[in-house]
């Protein structure tokens, strides 16, 4: 069993910064890369950030610059460090790890308004 949990998400006004995390738990082994997705009401599930075991890092257009992951490889967690958050990131945030099959969290809520 693998589990992974996130945590960081809240409400934040435009403008502010919010910090999510994911640990990854259980039977893990030879990672090929850990990252998040987002999908907000009505929309599909988009990728936004993702970083390979080898510490390749590809972002969606969206948040390019204001967004950055990181990854702490003996510990199994991945970070997302987002700045400058706009309203039309609010969404739910879910966290992925492929290590053959692609594992989900259970998402956690971002909310950006004023």
């Amino acid at each position: 069993q693998v589990q992974l949990v996130e945590s960081g998400g809240g409400l934040v006004q435009p403008g502010g910064s919010l910090r999510l995390s994911c640990a990854a738990s259980g039977r893990i082994f030879s990672i090929n890369g850990m990252g998040w997705y987002r999908q907000a009401p009505g929309k599909v599930r988009e990728l936004v950030a993702f970083i390979t075991s080898g510490g390749s890092r590809n972002y969606a257009d969206s948040v390019k610059g204001r967004f950055t992951i990181s990854r702490v490889n003996g510990k199994n967690t991945v970070y997302l460090q987002m700045n400058s958050l706009k309203p039309e990131d609010t969404a739910v945030y879910y966290c992925t790890m492929k290590m053959g099959l692609d594992y989900w969290g259970q998402g956690t809520q971002v909310t950006v308004s004023s």
